[in-house]
């Protein structure tokens, strides 16, 4: 199992939108950084956990856990002219975006904040709090991980 962080804004996508999902599942598109997608196509496994972090918002951090339900598969938005994540250079043939579905586990009792985070020696090595890290795909070791969540 492999270990990873994923940003969203709460005004695009909250924790709390995952959890309202019918059956807590819903693709994770939109990503359009080649790092990121290369993550998303070629490194996510299906089951693998993910730490949900709300970015760009009062309080941004890690409010909830995910898992990996679908593993990457062709970002069809990027296909459709009507969506704002549309590629004229992205085919169905010739797919340049990919996305996995995510599937909600739970909300954390607490947000663990970027300033908190930064603020431990122990998680200095994590992407998220390495100076002029934008990604919002990211993977996490599992003692970082499991660091994390001896926070709450």
């Amino acid at each position: 199992m492999q270990y990873w962080l994923m940003k969203s804004e709460p005004d695009t996508f909250s924790i709390d939108d995952l959890y309202r999902k019918p059956d807590g599942t819903e693709h994770w598109d939109g990503v359009r950084n080649y790092q990121a997608r290369n993550m998303m196509r070629d490194r996510m496994k299906l089951g693998d956990r993910v730490f949900f972090y709300h970015s760009n918002c009062p309080e941004p951090g890690i409010v909830g856990i995910m898992e990996i339900a679908r593993e990457g598969y062709p970002d069809f938005k990027a296909f459709d002219p009507g969506d704002p994540h549309f590629d004229p250079k992205s085919t169905p043939d010739h797919p340049r975006w990919f996305m996995v579905d995510v599937r909600y586990v739970r909300h954390l009792p607490r947000t663990i904040t970027l300033k908190e985070l930064k603020e431990r020696p122990e998680l200095a090595d994590l992407a998220l709090v390495r100076r002029g890290n934008r990604l919002s795909i990211m993977p996490v070791t599992k003692e970082q991980w499991d660091f994390v969540l001896s926070l709450l």
